[in-house]
Order: C-alpha cells, then structure tokens, then sequence
C-alpha cells in the first residue's frame, strides 16, 4: 500500500495526534508546519502501523519517526523500547541530537553507540538505563555481546538511511541485530531510494507496510540551482579557489571529492591560498571529525571538504553551496550530495566540475534526475586552457 502526499494532509502538528509535551517541544524548537513526509508518515506510526517512508534527503525524514516515536514511549518504564539504526557516526549524532532536541519536555533518555570512542561512556549510559538507543550496527553488536545492551524488550525498531547501510555491507550486522530483538514490533524503515536490495530487507523484517512516498525516488531537490562547470582534471583546485574568492561562491561551502588524500590536499591547498577549511573523512579521529563540523556550524571555518562519508545524514542548516569536485559515480550519490544544500525549503546551489573524461558520468546523471544541467563556461577555466 503506498501512500501519496495529499492536500487534505494536516498541515499543523497539532492536527497530526501528538501529545501535548511533544507539541511544546516542537514549538519550542521553531516549527510549526509539518513537512509532507512527517504529514503523511506520523499519524501512520502513532497507529502503530509498520511505514516505510521514502523522500529525497533534506526533507524531514528524521522528525517523521522521532517525534510519533517519542509520543509511542511517553508511558512507560525506563528501559530500551526504541532502536534507531543508522549507517554512519555523524548521522548517529544527528539523530541523537534530534531526538533531545524534541524531548525535552519530557522524561525520556536516549543514548548513542557508535565506533571510533571510548566504550566506557555508552557502557555507562546502557547500564543506567536509556529508553531509546540510536547506534551504529558494528559498535551495537559489541555492546550486545558484552551484555551491556539489552534489547528482549524492544518495542519499535527504526533502519535509517537503510540504502546506505546496505550500500556499506552492513547486512550481516543488521541481520544478527534483529535477531536479538522481539518479533512483535513495530519496524519503520526510511530511506532516500528504493533499490530492490532495500525492498528485499522491507520485506523480511516488515508486516504489511504503509510505503510513503514523496517525489520520484531519483529527484534531485527542487530549491537547488545546478551548473556544470567544465574544466580540465589539472585546473580543478585553482577554478575552486577562483570560485570561493568571488561572489559565486560566498557563504558556507560543502566540497565534495572522491578520496582521502584528496580532500586533504584540497583543504591545504585553500589554506594556502588564504582560505580556511576543514577536511571531513573516515582517517580523520572521531574528535578531530567532530571539531571540524563544529566549526563547519559555527561558521569558524566556512568550506568542509569532504569524502561521501558526508553525504548522507549531515543535517547542518544554511549551507549554501555543494561543490563537486569531482563527478560522483553514481546519479543516486549526486543526488545525496546535493541535497546538503536546500534543505528545508531553503535555496541552494550545486556546482559540479566536469573534466573531459567525467562527460558520459553527468550525463547519466542528468537522464536520472530528468533534466538537463547547464554548462557555464569559466574564462580561462574551461577545455583546451590548460
């Protein structure tokens, strides 16, 4: 059964069924109009029904599962009933985040577990008592087989970004989690694609699932301006330079490129032309990661340079350009990376370097996302200067 956005669909939170020390929180936090996918997908979880929720990143997915989640946990006892899955450290905190952000009027405790810390601190927290547990799936298993995660009494389980997690290889894990959890659930899977290794999972761990479906499961996010900047390999980090010195590029700029190495060398290269930046990628310590984004949010630094660890999950408001440094292989990929900007109905731009063998790449993208992206033509940056 799939569910699509429609106008008779509450446009208040109050009108969706939540409790009133949801409703403050909410209030609280600055909202007051629900987004399409929270419309339509909370009043499904707070009738208890298993939903999988697709929409292009960007969109408030994670509110349309905290906010009927926390309504579901308001009465009860302190221990685990909630699980959130999530792929990557920096989207365990987001959601972690997110979620004490809208119970704060309440009770209820929530603790993340993630790779790349200390044990001790999660050990702790476990052992005193959380009511929701948002967790990377390798860092869980640790924690399960130890005996300091205790999930026979579960209640509702989340897979967040369940593409991504299955784009990781984190079937095995995900599989040998779920097996260590009550049957009789209620399971929500969100997600910003639909590939057939997603619906296979749907299928084995959901019972008879509402999907909500907001827009096509390949569309690029309609506030988003893009342009292709065509530039030979050679001339890429002096045509970003140019870009991030002039008025194109002003603001708060996400670079994406394809390797480690590389987004080092392209923040050190910034740095040397007088810009300061950070780089983003999994060789870089969890502290280190977490210094960089912060920086990134305050506004300290104003370009992150980053592998597609950052592609997902990085839910930072106001960035006002996404950067491709180099083409992403994939049209689903372009996709994510571009939805870091233009988030929450806000404008953004996204700006793609095309080197001469990157052409069929955009290309194949552009037949994804069915449109076409403009060229522009930077003086002196362009094929054949260099």
């Amino acid at each position: 059964m799939t569910v699509p956005v429609s106008p008779e669909s509450a446009t208040t939170f109050d009108a969706l069924g939540l409790a009133p020390l949801i409703l403050d929180a909410i209030a609280a936090a600055g909202y007051s109009e629900p987004t399409p996918i929270q419309r339509e997908a909370i009043p499904l979880v707070l009738r208890g029904r298993d939903v999988i929720g697709l929409a292009q990143t960007g969109t408030g997915k994670t509110a349309a599962f905290t906010l009927p989640l926390l309504h579901r946990l308001l009465d009860g006892p302190r221990r685990t009933r909630a699980l959130v899955l999530t792929p990557t450290r920096e989207l365990c905190t987001q959601v972690e985040e997110s979620v004490r952000k809208y119970r704060s009027t309440t009770t209820l405790e929530v603790a993340s577990v993630y790779g790349g810390v200390a044990y001790e601190p999660q050990e702790r927290a476990l052992r005193e008592g959380v009511d929701i547990v948002v967790a990377t799936p390798g860092r869980l298993l640790d924690h399960l087989e130890k005996g300091t995660a205790q999930l026979e009494l579960l209640e509702l389980l989340v897979l967040d970004e369940a593409d991504r997690m299955l784009d990781m290889g984190f079937a095995p894990q995900i599989n040998r989690v779920v097996a260590q959890i009550p049957a009789y659930r209620q399971t929500l899977l969100f997600s910003a694609t639909m590939p057939p290794e997603v619906e296979a999972l749907a299928r084995k761990y959901l019972r008879n699932p509402v999907v909500v479906q907001v827009g096509r499961r390949s569309q690029a996010a309609s506030t988003v301006t893009h342009a292709v900047y065509p530039v030979p390999q050679s001339r890429k980090t002096a045509l970003l330079v140019d870009l991030l010195q002039h008025e194109d590029a002003q603001g708060s700029v996400l670079v994406f490129c394809r390797t480690k190495h590389r987004a080092d060398r392209i923040a050190e290269s910034l740095a040397d032309a007088g810009i300061a930046a950070e780089a983003l990628h999994g060789d870089r310590t969890q502290s280190a990661r977490e210094k960089a984004l912060e920086q990134f949010k305050s506004g300290a630094v104003r370009i992150l340079v980053a592998t597609d660890i950052a592609q997902r999950g990085l839910d930072i408001s106001g960035i006002t350009h996404v950067i491709n440094y180099d083409v992403p292989q994939q049209a689903e990929d372009y996709v994510h990376r571009i939805g870091r900007t233009g988030r929450a109905e806000a404008t953004g731009d996204a700006y793609t370097f095309m080197a001469p063998d990157e052409i069929a790449t955009v290309r194949l993208i552009e037949r994804v996302i069915a449109q076409e992206i403009p060229r522009v033509s930077r003086p002196g940056f362009d094929f054949g200067t260099g």
